[in-house]
């Protein structure tokens, strides 16, 4: 199959879901893409003065994250499934962080408007795989295991989608497992797919809880694209290197892990050929729960089921 060579300029940009933008390419099930991404605000991140030429963001196709799409993927129809598989994933040379700018219940609940809004300015070594930063005299090295916070579809034909929030075609998922070596699942919702990727993160907890990861570009995302014609899902499931991993969105979290868990028991009467209750009899000893994100006005969380759960 093709690989294609995607180059980090205007016209491969978009801050939106839509089917009303033109394709930037289009390729075939099995297929690899390789591109380079600016982080989520358009390359604006303080350690980035002369790395990138200015971008300019059109009013309606791009008020949010800078995204590498829309990508066209031939044959593909609503009500199968498109496998997105991480290749490879290689953070850029900076990256940041903010917190307390943002007046929203979470600052209110945790007292943050009485302190000074901050970003955090990261500089990450992506041989060594750690970022650095500094607050007041003290530094802070983490190590890094880069993932894509953006990936998803448009959820209808005729309209442009936000890219915030999370939804059953993908979306601001935010899920720190989509690491390299990684396959996402998501049911395609229009012909074409019209597939669209960014928002670098070097690092995240669970929660994101100040709203951002370790924000940052990109130097190389490396995607392979498949169509699975004859499944159909509800909600997304990945392939990690930890586990398999299914998915819930929605304001309120005890929605969101209900959404979760029953992809869970879809997935484990799949792999293991159990009946619902069986399989959350079972699941109780070796399921993990996880909030993934709690930022973005709908809500994620992820059930895991480890790999080398079971002897």
């Amino acid at each position: 199959m093709a690989k294609h060579h995607i180059l980090l300029e205007q016209a491969a940009l978009i801050g939106s879901f839509t089917t009303e933008a033109t394709p930037i390419i289009s390729v075939v099930s099995g297929d690899s893409l390789l591109f380079e991404t600016l982080d989520a605000g358009w390359g604006k991140g303080a350690s980035n003065k002369d790395r990138f030429k200015p971008f300019s963001r059109r009013e309606k196709l791009d008020g949010g994250h800078a995204l590498i799409g829309p990508i066209y993927v031939e044959q593909a129809k609503k009500g199968m499934t498109l496998g997105i598989t991480f290749n490879e994933i290689i953070p850029g040379s900076y990256g940041f962080t903010a917190a307390g700018q943002y007046p929203n219940w979470q600052n209110q609940m945790l007292h943050l408007t009485e302190y000074e809004e901050i970003t955090l300015d990261w500089k990450l070594d992506n041989n060594r795989m750690e970022g650095t930063c500094r607050i007041r005299d003290n530094a802070y090295t983490v190590g890094l295991k880069p993932f894509m916070g953006v990936i998803g579809m448009p959820p209808n034909e005729a309209d442009i989608h936000s890219t915030w929030p999370p939804r059953f075609c993908g979306g601001n998922l935010d899920c720190k497992e989509l690491v390299a070596g990684s396959t996402l699942y998501l049911p395609i919702p229009v012909d074409g797919a019209y597939l669209a990727i960014g928002d670098g993160h070097a690092q995240q907890g669970d929660g994101e809880v100040s709203c951002q990861a370790i924000e940052c570009p990109m130097e190389l995302v490396d995607v392979t694209v498949e169509l699975l014609q004859n499944q159909t899902l509800n909600n997304p499931r990945a392939n990690t290197p930890s586990g398999w991993i299914t998915f819930g969105f929605h304001e309120d979290l005890n929605e969101a892990t209900v959404q979760a868990l029953d992809g869970m028991l879809d997935l484990m009467g799949e792999l293991y050929g159990l009946n619902r209750v069986e399989a959350i009899a079972l699941g109780s000893a070796v399921i993990d729960l996880r909030i993934t994100q709690i930022v973005n006005g709908v809500k994620g969380v992820h059930a895991v089921l480890p790999h080398d759960v079971f002897k």
